[in-house]
């Protein structure tokens, strides 16, 4: 006799074996599944020396009692592309006990020419003050930028790097990041969370002609072809990740990460990601 189940039953159950699916997608597959996005950056007043000049960005990495997969998958990555520039966005590692895996890390992690780094608001949390971070990124040739800034090349072509300090648990000072900062050389901001940008006054500081955030996780968990469901900090959910266009002369980019919020291991229609940015000269 042919078994008959109800339209009901029928539903609950395709329900229960996609829920099952997305369960299992969100914690076993992409949390390890990286992408890496490719973006170019037009930049007025770009020297010949930088034109087609990559920085990969790298955020929110969660390091903790070991490398995971993600993490270690970015290592592989940054291997194949060789990016002239890296950029580690805060949130690197979650607690002291991590430094030293931090700095292993951090050893493979590291561009052709220059490789800077920002805290976040995890290594605030743990303790990891400036002095702390200097010195375990500085063991492995890593510059830490706190409220100040690095120049990439020399001249009037050099790139400027400025690093604000965390804005969720740290002491962002953005006047003092560009103190040093020539408003004609093209600069690229770095800072974790991205909500702080919305709140600086744009006619009081040389204006970037690009600026770089994490923070939020891109969303971590996603509805298909929609919204973030967590954004992780106040800006706006249509801004959770991605390249954007701030004005007509400034690019702001949302770096989805690598890790995920340790208490949340979770990701879905969000997977990691490594950013990796050309630069190129406005025509």
């Amino acid at each position: 006799m042919p078994l008959s189940i109800s339209r009901r039953q029928f539903v609950a159950g395709t329900l229960g074996v996609l829920g099952a699916a997305a369960l299992g997608d969100g914690f076993l597959i992409e949390p390890t599944a990286i992408q890496v996005s490719r973006h170019d950056l037009v930049m007025p007043g770009l020297g010949p020396e930088l034109e087609n000049l990559r920085i990969a960005c790298l955020s929110d990495v969660h390091l903790h009692e070991g490398v995971p997969r993600a993490a270690a998958g970015a290592l592989e990555q940054l291997g194949r592309e060789r990016p002239d520039v890296v950029v580690l966005i805060g949130d690197i590692c979650n607690r002291r006990s991590d430094l030293a895996t931090l700095t292993a890390w951090a050893r493979d992690a590291r561009g052709t020419r220059a490789t800077f780094a920002t805290l976040g608001n995890w290594e605030h949390d743990a303790g990891i003050d400036r002095a702390t971070a200097e010195r375990a990124y500085g063991q492995v040739g890593v510059e830490l930028l706190y409220n100040s800034s690095a120049r990439v090349g020399a001249g009037p072509s050099a790139l400027t790097i400025v690093g604000i300090d965390d804005p969720v648990l740290g002491e962002p000072d953005v006047a003092l990041a560009v103190r040093d900062v020539d408003a004609a050389d093209p600069s690229v901001w770095l800072v974790h969370a991205p909500g702080y940008v919305d709140g600086i006054s744009r006619d009081r500081v040389p204006r970037p002609a690009a600026i770089l955030a994490g923070h939020t996780h891109g969303g971590q968990v996603r509805l298909p072809f929609g919204p973030a469901i967590v954004t992780n900090c106040g800006i706006d959910r249509g801004r959770a990740r991605w390249l954007h266009r701030w004005d007509d002369q400034m690019y702001f980019h949302i770096c989805a990460g690598l890790g995920t919020n340790p208490y949340a291991p979770i990701r879905f229609a969000c997977r990691p990601e490594a950013s990796l940015l050309t630069l190129v000269p406005r025509t």
